[in-house]
């Protein structure tokens, strides 16, 4: 089974993901700040990391920039999501090796295509 690390803090929208990517056939491991982000990613290993831009303790691109510097995560696949409307944040995403983006509501066949864009299935 496949691990999906989901750091999301609006607790709704992550529970609503939890069962999404159980459905898929994910095990999922999640936190809901950019703190305890890192921790968790090296302690569970995931196959994929579904990432907030917007944390509490700092942002996602923080996070982002922590995986791909170490050796136990820098080729795991980053989705980012936000619900933030701003071109910036997809562009500056996109600069983040083997990363993809997710815009805010999306609904679970975005969230497969996703998931299937990177590989993660």
């Amino acid at each position: 089974m496949k691990k999906v690390l989901l750091i999301e803090d609006d607790e709704k929208l992550s529970l609503a993901l939890r069962l999404r990517l159980a459905h898929m056939n994910f095990q999922v491991h999640s936190v809901s700040d950019a703190i305890r982000a890192m921790d968790e990613a090296v302690k569970s290993n995931p196959d994929v990391v579904l990432l907030d831009i917007n944390l509490p303790g700092g942002d996602g691109f923080m996070v982002a920039e922590r995986l791909r510097r170490h050796h136990a995560t820098m080729s795991t696949p980053i989705i980012f999501i936000t619900a933030s409307e701003r071109s910036e944040l997809e562009n500056r995403a996109s600069q983040v090796p083997r990363s993809f983006f997710l815009q805010k509501p999306f609904d679970a066949l975005q969230l497969h295509d996703t998931m299937e864009a990177c590989e993660c299935l």
